[in-house]
């Protein structure tokens, strides 16, 4: 799953990315609105991290232009302005969640998970389909009741497949939520950690949609 961050202050954006990287999203950072805004009328996200005190381009006046362009991307506001009058204008204005600094990376954490499954339409915090079952919160996958170990891209491409069990993801898609702009991205990567996923849980659980891209069949529970 791929989040942009959008916060200005060096020392808390740095601590964030790195926080985030290890809760195994791929993190993309910027500093100010206008770049930010640039960010994403050209890529995709699957969450928006927004500090509301930007230079250039406003916090509230970025989510604006973006709930206006009628782009669904969920937004967790952070910032230092705890009034409730500030909460109610990110809300009004099309936030989706809004956590006040100073604040803990594990309830910023349980958060984003809790917007990825109100994005699937799911109340469950566990996805699972057959005898594959994946906790986000816990970062495990277990097969038949049995943990299986994978690495940070492997766990986050099987996340976004289950998530969308029963569509196509695109070979696009897929890699924009793997990696960040200062990834480097070899051209079959994606490729070896599909067949990686195959070997540790079922040549079964994951099809190739040639010329497409991949997916998981039937619904995730």
């Amino acid at each position: 799953m791929r989040i942009l961050l959008i916060e200005d202050d060096p020392l808390l954006g740095e601590g964030l990315q790195a926080s985030l990287q290890l809760e195994g999203y791929a993190v993309d950072w910027l500093q100010d609105g206008e770049t930010a805004w640039a960010a994403l009328r050209t890529d995709t996200f699957d969450l928006l991290v927004l500090d509301l005190g930007l230079p250039g381009l406003p916090g509230l006046e970025l989510l604006q232009r973006l709930r206006r362009q009628e782009n669904d991307v969920p937004v967790l506001i952070l910032t230092a302005r705890d009034a409730p009058a500030d909460r109610v204008a990110g809300l009004d204005q099309g936030a989706d969640d809004y956590l006040v600094k100073p604040f803990d990376i594990d309830e910023l954490a349980a958060r984003l998970r809790a917007l990825l499954r109100r994005r699937g339409g799911r109340r469950s915090p566990v996805l699972s389909h057959g005898p594959v079952e994946l906790d986000p919160a816990r970062h495990e996958v277990r097969l038949r009741g049995k943990p299986v170990a994978l690495p940070r891209r492997e766990f986050s491409l099987l996340h976004l497949l289950l998530e969308h069990a029963g569509q196509v993801v695109s070979r696009s898609r897929l890699q924009e939520a793997l990696y960040g702009w200062e990834d480097d991205v070899e051209s079959n990567t994606l490729e070896v950690y599909i067949h990686h996923l195959r070997r540790r849980l079922g040549r079964d659980l994951i099809q190739t949609v040639r010329g497409v891209g991949y997916m998981v069949p039937g619904e995730s529970g």
